[in-house]
């Protein structure tokens, strides 16, 4: 019996595989990009605010996906729409169409020799909110027909399938046929506020900062744990005094004088009122500029790598010789 149905659901699947490849050929972006929007927000009302579009228009396109499927992709919950084994399936394949249809508005975006378009820019979280927005908006200052797109993410994102054209780094891009380029080295150490510092007064140890819960930083990610674990310091969820995995959050605690934490040298040294502390524990890690040798050609990728490349070597070489030593 079990064999029966495990051949029956086989035998769906390959007919489902050949209605699919008898539609593929008339099927619309539209519809994919419709369906991931459900996915991500649960409903057709939400995907439609997502999309800016009818709520209607959304209804049409999961139909007519449906049919072109010959299955249906959700199910009513009491909690929105649930997607079904196939979305699941297919989820992944419809986020690389999107990946894909991005760069191809991009690229044409502008013309080839012209410093026009968009250039959709990957960095970690502090250094995206923090020190490129001037870097780019000088630049477009200088081209106005220049458009920018900004991830801050700590994932590295894949330059040759043009999931971003240019990626700010803190370690050496490993994939073949990428431009990289080395900016210098970046200092990273424990940072107080003056305020703080005012109310408990210089620490003498990462270890008292453990043992009195004065840390800030780890949450749900362990690699501060570990860190501290191979500098000799037990430390537990106790140790810090503001939680969080996020690298903007934390600062923006150092900055409200919550308690000591990691901050890098160039990011802390824009703000006077930041004071290092223990200034023996010291991480010295290289920042890089990349990018795929397809989209360096294009001028508009050209002229922001370029003006990255300036613009951060320039505040590393100004970031004040007390904040590394």
């Amino acid at each position: 019996m079990w064999q029966d149905i495990r051949l029956d659901a086989i035998g769906q699947k390959r007919r489902l595989a050949v209605r699919f490849r008898m539609s593929i050929d008339h099927l619309d972006w539209a519809l994919c990009r419709s369906f991931l929007a459900i996915v991500r927000g649960g409903s057709l009302s939400a995907a439609a605010r997502r999309l800016g579009v009818a709520h209607p228009t959304v209804r049409r396109h999961l139909d007519a996906l449906e049919s072109a499927l010959g299955a249906p992709l959700f199910v009513r919950s009491p909690s929105g729409l649930v997607p079904t084994e196939l979305a699941e399936d297919l989820k992944a394949t419809a986020e690389a169409m999107e990946v894909g249809a991005e760069a191809f508005v991009r690229t044409a975006s502008a013309e080839r020799e012209a410093v026009a378009g968009t250039v959709r820019i990957t960095a970690m979280e502090l250094w995206g909110a923090e020190v490129l927005p001037p870097i780019l908006a000088a630049l477009q200052t200088m081209h106005p027909r220049l458009t920018f797109e900004l991830t801050l993410t700590r994932q590295t994102e894949d330059l040759l399938r043009r999931e971003a054209d240019i990626a700010v780094r803190m370690a050496k891009p490993a994939q073949d046929d990428l431009i990289a380029r080395r900016i210098g080295p970046v200092s990273a150490g424990l940072y107080a506020h003056e305020t703080w510092l005012a109310r408990h007064g210089v620490p003498a140890s990462l270890r008292q900062l453990a043992d009195r819960g004065q840390l800030v930083g780890f949450d749900r990610n362990p690699a501060v744990l570990r860190a501290l674990t191979r500098m000799g310091v037990a430390a537990d969820r106790g140790s810090f005094a503001f939680r969080s995995d996020n690298d903007l959050a934390q600062l923006a605690a150092i900055r409200a004088g919550m308690g000591v934490g990691i901050c890098h040298a160039p990011i802390a040294a824009r703000d006077a009122r930041l004071v290092r502390v223990l200034p023996a524990i010291d991480t010295r890690l290289d920042l890089w500029l990349a990018a795929s040798t397809t989209v360096r050609a294009a001028a508009r990728v050209r002229a922001t790598f370029d003006a990255l490349a300036r613009d951060l070597g320039r505040i590393l070489a100004e970031t004040p010789p007390s904040t590394i030593t």
